[in-house]
C-alpha cells in the first residue's frame, strides 16, 4: 500500500493483484490434480465417447456424428430436453416463491443467532433420512385417497379426488420443490442476516413503507443469495431421474432418465450424448445465473 499526494489530497492506491508465491502453488495443486482427474478427463472422456460408433449390441471407437444426429433428429430426446427444461424453470421459481418468505423471516425477523440456527435445522432435518424415502413419502400424501385428497374432500373444496396430484409433471414438481427448497433458503437467509437492522430503521425513519423497503434495500442486498440458492437448486434439478421415476410412474421423462434407460441398455455413446447435451445445458444456466451479481463483491 503507497501513500501518494497529490495538492492537499491524498489518495491511497491499493494492488488487488498479488502474485503467487511458488509454496501458494504448491498448495493449490492437489486441488488442482483432483479436479482435472475427475471433472475435466472424464468431462472429456464423455465427450470422445458420444462420437463413437453405437450398433445394436455393442460400441466401437470408430468417430462418427450418427448418435449426435440420432438426439437432434429424435422426438423423445428432445422432448425430454424440453421437459427437463421446463420442470427446472417452474421448480426453480416455486423454490424462491416458498423459500424466500422463509428466509426473511428467519434472517431478518429473527435476529437471535440460537433461535435462527435452530430454525435452519429443522429445515434440514428431513435430509437426515434417506432420498427415496423423502420421494416415496409423497406417494401417501399426493394420492387419489391421500391425505390432501381426503382434507379437500373433507372440508368441501373438490367432491372427487384429484387424480393429477400423483404420477403426473405436477407431483414431480412438487416433490422437487419440498426437496430442494432448503438449498434456496440456506443461502438467502445468510445474505439476510448481514443485512444492518439500522440501514432498515433508518428508511423507517424516513417514512419508507415496507413495501419500499423491501424492493429498495432488503431485496437487492439477497440477491447474491439467491444467485446462489438458484444455483444449488438448478444443478441439481437438471441432473435429476430418481424423483421424476417415482413420482410420475416414468411417465415424466427427463435427460437424466434417458442417460439411465440408456447406460441399462449398454448404449453408452447415447447416454454420452445426453449427458454432454447436459453438462452444457447446466453450464449456460450457472453462467448465466452468474451474471446478475458479481458474487466475488457481494460475499
Amino acid at each position: 500500500m503507497t501513500m501518494v499526494a497529490i495538492g492537499d489530497e491524498t489518495q491511497v492506491e491499493t494492488s488487488s493483484k498479488r502474485k503467487l508465491s511458488g509454496p501458494a502453488l504448491w498448495l493449490l495443486a492437489p486441488g488442482v490434480l483432483w479436479m482435472v482427474l475427475f471433472l475435466v478427463l472424464p468431462i472429456l472422456m464423455m465427450v470422445y465417447v458420444s462420437f463413437w460408433t453405437q450398433t445394436t449390441f455393442k460400441i466401437e471407437p470408430t468417430l462418427t456424428l450418427k448418435s449426435w444426429i440420432t438426439f437432434f433428429s429424435s422426438e423423445t430426446y428432445l422432448g425430454a430436453l424440453w421437459t427437463t427444461v421446463r420442470i427446472w424453470l417452474i421448480v426453480l421459481v416455486s423454490t424462491v416463491l416458498v423459500g424466500y418468505p422463509a428466509a426473511l423471516f428467519v434472517g431478518l425477523f429473527v435476529r437471535n443467532k440460537t433461535i435462527q440456527t435452530v430454525l435452519l435445522v429443522l429445515c434440514v432435518i428431513p435430509f437426515w433420512t434417506s432420498f427415496l424415502i423423502r420421494v416415496l413419502a409423497w406417494r401417501p400424501m399426493l394420492g387419489k385417497e391421500g391425505a390432501i385428497n381426503l382434507i379437500l374432500m373433507k372440508i368441501g373444496v373438490v367432491q372427487q379426488p384429484i387424480e393429477i396430484l400423483l404420477f403426473s409433471e405436477l407431483s414431480v414438481i412438487i416433490g422437487m420443490t419440498q426437496i430442494y427448497c432448503v438449498f434456496m433458503v440456506g443461502p438467502i437467509a445468510f445474505m439476510l442476516g448481514r443485512i444492518d437492522p439500522s440501514v432498515i430503521e433508518a428508511a423507517q425513519d424516513l417514512g419508507a413503507s415496507f413495501g419500499r423497503i423491501f424492493r429498495t434495500i432488503i431485496l437487492p442486498l439477497s440477491m447474491p443469495g439467491v444467485v446462489v440458492g438458484g444455483i444449488f437448486v438448478s444443478v441439481m434439478v437438471l441432473g435429476e431421474f430418481a424423483t421424476s421415476a417415482a413420482l410420475s410412474g416414468r411417465k415424466v421423462n427427463l435427460l437424466g432418465n434417458i442417460i439411465v434407460t440408456q447406460v441399462g441398455s449398454l448404449k453408452w455413446a447415447f447416454a454420452a450424448v445426453a449427458g454432454v447435451v447436459l453438462t452444457i445445458l447446466m453450464g449456460a444456466v450457472v453462467a448465466a445465473l452468474l451474471r446478475i451479481v458479481d458474487l466475488r463483491k457481494e460475499l
